[in-house]
């Protein structure tokens, strides 16, 4: 037994996080799917391939008039989204970059924007190659230190973008802290918040004073690896959701997903109360056994006391989720090793289902982030990212076991 764990920890890993959100999965079961809705009074809501619906006359439609901007299977999903997110207002969209793409869209030619020094390497693409280049002022800075996203925030700033856990040093942002700094500083510059990482079952952003969630549901939301989507929720009506809702989604970008992949994200959300609890499990198992290993440099999993934000976790969130990020002692070769050895986990990008995971950042997810930035962000060849499935635990450290065996030539102590 590691003797840095309490048996405490042992027997439950959720010690010390916020209480669950009540009638979470109440809600993630009952919320957009009332029957009384359709006709047929069906349980499970049908999937409306419509691309129109007839209208009483000319510009007077019963609620829904072209599938772009509006879809009955679409709605049901968003409906229930707004809910777990504690929101009032959800859009679905076809990828979270997608969503990326529809809430920066609001910007114009000389807005400045701040983003969190480590993201989702395409978040990073997408705002140094795509945003930057049509005139938007992008900076980016390590929001775990409120003093450097103060120094970065400026007149011009328009948007906070914060990602927490990050992706993929698994870096915890305060997100009420810096909420509160950023409408201190000017309360019209919007907080964005990617939850991808968390889901709705662990933290809720809109509570913690951010103005806008967003996620690729792609992930840990839709649960399965057969959807690729993106959500956006928030609180209030504001003149930034009210553009978003009205001109960027439906009628003037139209990056909207199809009905079907809308059902299978609406049915993932039945069973999300469920794998996260397993996903943090599991995880745990890993990230324990992992650190106690002296074939691995060092673990970074915010459930474990030696997380730096370990503590602001626990104050934001209800649990963790199925990420891990290790660093594996010896070289690339070792790492690629590791990978190539591994015969549960797949090696492969992407996050969140219920199937391991396990992927290389600096050569796969991350390759599009300059070096330079990756090295000071701790993106090195030794870093390796795992999404801890459903599987069986012990399942799953062995794998990790054998695995380590083959890479690095440091006994296991019996």
């Amino acid at each position: 037994m590691d003797q840095k764990h309490t048996q405490d920890e042992q027997n439950d890993v959720s010690v010390g996080f916020r209480t669950a959100f009540k009638s979470f999965a109440t809600e993630a079961i009952h919320v957009g799917q009332e029957p009384e809705q359709w006709k047929s009074m069906a349980v499970v809501p049908p999937i409306s391939l419509s691309t129109t619906f007839k209208q009483h006359g000319p510009g007077k439609h019963a609620g829904f008039e072209y599938s772009r901007s509006g879809n009955p299977t679409r709605n049901c999903l968003e409906k229930a989204v707004a809910a777990l997110d504690g929101a009032k207002y959800c859009l679905a969209l076809a990828s979270g970059l997608a969503a990326t793409v529809t809430i920066t869209h609001m910007l114009k030619a000389g807005d400045g924007l701040v983003c969190m020094d480590d993201v989702y390497g395409g978040t990073n693409r997408y705002f140094q190659r795509i945003a930057a280049e049509v005139g938007l002022e992008v900076s980016f800075a390590d929001c775990t230190k409120p003093e450097l996203l103060k120094a970065a925030l400026k007149p011009n700033t328009k948007l906070v973008w914060i990602e927490t856990p990050t992706n993929p040093t698994m870096k915890v942002v305060d997100i009420r802290a810096c909420a509160d700094l950023v409408h201190e500083h000017n309360k019209d510059i919007v907080v964005v918040v990617d939850n991808t990482f968390m889901s709705a079952y662990f933290q809720r952003p809109l509570a913690l004073g951010a103005d806008i969630c967003m996620y690729s549901a792609t992930k840990y939301m839709n649960g399965h690896s057969d959807v690729v989507m993106g959500l956006v929720s928030a609180l209030f009506v504001t003149l930034l959701f009210s553009y978003i809702c009205c001109c960027c989604c439906g009628s003037a970008l139209g990056g909207v997903p199809s009905p079907f992949d809308c059902f299978l994200c609406n049915r993932g959300l039945k069973t999300l109360h469920l794998r996260m609890e397993r996903h943090f499990k599991n995880a745990m198992a890993a990230a324990k056994f992992l650190e106690a290993d002296p074939r691995v440099e060092r673990v970074i999993f915010p459930g474990l006391r030696s997380h730096p934000q370990h503590e602001v976790m626990k104050r934001q969130c209800t649990g963790c989720p199925g990420m891990i990020t290790f660093y594996i002692k010896g070289k690339l070769e070792h790492a690629t090793t590791f990978l190539n050895s591994l015969k549960m986990f797949a090696v492969a990008e992407s996050l969140g289902g219920y199937e391991s995971l396990a992927e290389h950042p600096a050569i796969m997810t991350h390759a599009s982030v300059p070096e330079n930035e990756r090295s000071v962000l701790g993106i090195s060849d030794t870093l390796i990212r795992l999404s801890v499935g459903l599987e069986d635990e012990a399942d799953i450290i062995a794998d990790l076991e054998q695995a380590l065996a083959a890479a690095v030539s440091i006994k296991h102590p019996t």
